[in-house]
């Protein structure tokens, strides 16, 4: 009969007044009436900006101070005046941040380790890991840092977790690549790569079912699938192809290849190979599969969606091999496309099928560490193939998704991880690396800090973030719990402490290695 546009704000108070002005033209009209007026919920948002943004400003002042030399002087003899006082007695001059490194020389040889290591990855890594461990908190409790609940709005938060694993692919390569160029025989290295993989695994269960207050854990109702457990079985399976696969020279742009363009990819086309029949497998699984009671293919919610067609299809293929295979009990009873949607059966967004495309990811970060290898010391060359490799993942995202939100023959969504929800965070990825390469390791115009320091410690950080959820100082009861201000303040004090601890770990020289 009517129709109306209006932006309601939130918290506030609405009435709709409908009149009659015609009974025989049957012209009506529809009046938004504000009982109450709405709050600005962004308000919080631009307060928590400026605070952080003082503190960084306070701290670029005073590292530019420090540069000055009286006033390092100064700071230097107020907190240790002793070897202040050393320095000076020995005519060695004004102490200087190397000056004031004592005689031992392993801080030098740390010194030397860490500047060859590239600071962007960590960075990149760490950055990653910040965002993720605010959201996990609640992200304020606003929509934009929510997950979706199915298909498109690709905000943020849903690069999270593929940007850690694309991020663990390049990663991969350097690493080993490293390890035997040192001398490490492939049975050793693949025995590390296995026990890491099976304590990623093993730590992943253990975080998903923490049952702290509720007694014994049932193994009936143990979740076996998850955020680590998919990342220790992803790192077997591209670590192990990338061990197997690899020649003497193709990491370092010495292995001959008629093409010079594509050193970086004609030395290691069995991998490529391996990809992409894992990649048909998916394709041919998902939309060929069979499922009862569901069309093939089918890749929508189940629920009400889609008319309540198919309220048993929740994820398709994807959803019925972990039910068949895993059985409902051991998978996530709360999906995000569960309160939307009213879906009726269990769904885990870190399934069997889904681990597929999650290899696909690494991989193509791992394709970002073959670059950096292939191109050593060669800035505008890897940057260039970074810009590349985000171009093309950014056209096939488009074909796959013609270029809408939540259609196309292959839609972005995250709960399914389709091929075009890893083309496109995969584009943005190589984007961001390319940017954080540039700044942090090019330029130097950048240290990494503070996002530097949690991907030193990435593993330590996500687990004790998931541990210590509900433990003060980083949650408390609040006297509002619809506030945004108070979930903000919440949120952010407790992912700012992770930074902290790491900052402090850093410092003290402690890593915690799987």
């Amino acid at each position: 009969l009517y129709r109306i546009h209006y932006h309601f704000g939130e918290f506030g108070n609405y009435s709709l007044v409908v009149k009659t002005l015609s009974t025989s033209a049957k012209t009506i009209s529809c009046d938004v009436v504000i009982n109450e007026g709405p709050i600005n919920s962004y308000l919080p948002i631009l307060f928590a900006f400026l605070v952080y943004s003082g503190i960084l400003a306070i701290l670029i002042i005073c590292r530019l101070v420090m540069k000055i030399g009286p006033v390092r002087n100064w700071v230097y003899k107020k907190l240790n005046p002793r070897e202040t006082d050393r320095l000076i007695n020995s005519e060695l001059g004004s102490p200087s941040t190397t000056d004031s490194i004592n005689s031992d020389p392993s801080p030098r040889l740390w010194s030397a380790t860490s500047r060859q290591r590239l600071r962007s990855l960590d960075t990149f890594r760490g950055l990653s890991l910040v965002i993720m461990v605010f959201v996990n908190y609640g992200g304020g409790k606003y929509w934009f840092f929510k997950h979706e609940s199915w298909n498109g709005k690709l905000l943020c938060i849903s690069f999270l977790f593929s940007r850690f694993v694309f991020i663990m692919g390049t990663s991969i390569s350097l690493s080993l690549s490293s390890m035997l160029r040192w001398g490490s025989s492939k049975q050793k290295v693949l025995g590390k790569i296995l026990w890491r993989s099976f304590l990623l695994i093993l730590l992943g269960v253990i975080v998903v079912n923490p049952n702290y207050c509720l007694g014994a854990l049932s193994w009936e109702n143990l979740r076996i699938p998850g955020v680590l457990q998919r990342l220790g079985l992803t790192y077997l399976v591209v670590a192990a192809l990338e061990l197997v696969f690899t020649r003497a020279g193709a990491d370092s742009g010495t292995l001959e290849t008629s093409c010079l363009a594509l050193q970086d990819i004609l030395p290691f086309w069995p991998q490529w190979i391996f990809i992409l029949m894992l990649e048909v497998i998916w394709l041919c699984l998902t939309f060929l599969l069979p499922v009862p009671g569901c069309p093939r293919g089918y890749l929508g919610p189940g629920g009400i969606g889609d008319f309540g067609n198919y309220p048993n299809c929740t994820g398709g293929a994807a959803g019925y091999i972990d039910r068949l295979v895993l059985g409902e009990k051991h998978m996530y009873q709360h999906p995000s496309c569960n309160v939307l949607y009213q879906t009726t059966v269990p769904y885990d967004p870190e399934g069997i099928l889904g681990t597929i495309n999650t290899i696909l990811m690494a991989f193509l970060g791992l394709q970002a560490g073959k670059i950096i290898l292939s191109y050593k010391d060669q800035h505008k060359q890897i940057m260039s193939r970074f810009f590349i490799w985000s171009i093309v993942m950014g056209i096939i995202s488009a074909i796959l998704t013609k270029c809408s939100k939540e259609e196309g023959f292959i839609p972005v969504n995250k709960n399914l991880w389709s091929t075009s929800y890893v083309t496109t965070t995969s584009c943005f990825a190589f984007i961001l690396l390319l940017l954080m390469y540039y700044l942090v390791d090019v330029k130097r115009l950048w240290s990494g800090a503070p996002f530097f320091y949690p991907g030193m410690n990435s593993i330590l950080v996500y687990i004790g973030h998931e541990v210590f959820e509900n433990y003060f100082p980083f949650k408390w009861k609040m006297e509002d719990s619809q506030s945004h201000a108070e979930h903000l303040t919440q949120n952010l004090t407790a992912t700012t402490l992770w930074v902290i601890i790491s900052y402090l770990l850093y410092r003290k020289k402690i890593f915690w290695k799987i």
